[in-house]
């Protein structure tokens, strides 16, 4: 059995309900935006996101899902399906998980259309069911993630970037939407509030190994289709090349930056520079941080007793550091 689908067993039925009602969720009354959103299910990831809402809510309620979780897990595929729609779009981004972007087969003008349509129909979902709680989460990641995107590019103007701001804004970008989830799961079978935060702790510290390992795939891992080095062709600064100019002489750190600067085009000079990064051990410290952030993760869910939920959510730790993808 594959990883995935190990991870998934225990919530296996109550993924199958949710395609279903998300697939419902997402029509419309406008023929274009059914076709668009056709395309956009049909083309799903991993889904680690409701996967994570699902098993945070049965491992706290020991087997109980309440619409609240179907509906929470929705507005979060939702609001992360149009943040994936905008960044192709200020990307230029022609393909997203092996196929053509929305703007590449639809173009620009519509694709942040469809993006604004899903954003609004997440907002929507939360209101109409009068799930205050459910909003207020997914608004405070809508402006976190917003922020975080900001600052990322406000930041890549300044190549000395600092790990700690590193991960401030990789917390910003991307651990907060997998603490949402968690919060969510949490919320839609619980009021206790220390359990929520707790849980959100879990999400984030997760969502910050999710991303380093994202950054180390810039390195190698040709099969993902991620290109080698895209990272430092689009001037991103992540932990690897932080690392290493810490380590770095003088000189060797002037090139290095005036590489992702001035050079970041240059085919040759990228593939030097990550070698260097390589050889300086950038790449065994990102790998040493993250299994951190993985651990901490991991002994929050030891005040949890054990369950197939909880052994799910082990195992997705796991993956997030292990995954080929």
């Amino acid at each position: 059995m594959k990883i995935v689908e190990k991870i998934k067993s225990p919530i296996y039925e109550e993924m199958e309900l949710f395609e279903k009602k998300f697939a419902e969720i997402m029509s419309s009354k406008v023929p274009l935006l059914n076709r668009i959103t056709y395309f956009i299910v049909k083309r799903k990831g991993k889904q680690i996101r409701p996967m994570l809402v699902f098993l945070v809510a049965k491992m706290i309620s020991l087997n109980k899902l309440s619409e609240k979780s179907y509906r929470g897990a929705s507005i979060l595929e939702l609001i992360h399906t149009a943040t994936l729609v905008h960044d192709d779009i200020v990307d230029d981004s022609n393909q997203r998980r092996g196929f053509f972007s929305i703007n590449a087969l639809w173009k620009n003008k519509i694709a942040v259309l469809v993006g604004d349509y899903l954003l609004s129909k997440g907002l929507l979902v939360s209101i109409d069911n009068e799930d205050y709680d459910l909003l207020k989460i997914v608004s405070d990641v809508v402006r976190e993630i917003s922020e975080g995107e900001l600052l990322q590019i406000e930041k890549s103007r300044d190549m000395d970037l600092s790990e700690e701001m590193y991960y401030k804004i990789i917390e910003k970008k991307t651990a907060v939407l997998l603490a949402a989830c968690c919060a969510i799961g949490a919320t839609s079978v619980s009021e206790n509030q220390r359990l929520i935060s707790k849980m959100y702790e879990f999400g984030k510290l997760l969502g910050i190994a999710f991303q380093i390992k994202d950054d180390l795939f810039d390195y190698g891992k040709k099969k993902i289709g991620k290109p080698l080095g895209i990272d430092i062709r689009e001037r991103k600064v992540t932990l690897p090349f932080i690392y290493s100019l810490t380590v770095l002489n003088q000189s060797e750190k002037k090139w290095m930056i005036n590489t992702i600067k001035n050079y970041n085009k240059d085919k040759n000079r990228v593939l030097k520079a990550i070698s260097k990064i390589k050889e300086v051990g950038g790449l065994d410290y990102a790998r040493k941080k993250m299994k951190i952030y993985r651990d901490k993760a991991l002994k929050i869910l030891d005040d949890f007793p054990n369950n197939p939920y909880k052994d799910s959510l082990i195992l997705l730790a796991n993956f997030v550091v292990d995954r080929d993808a």
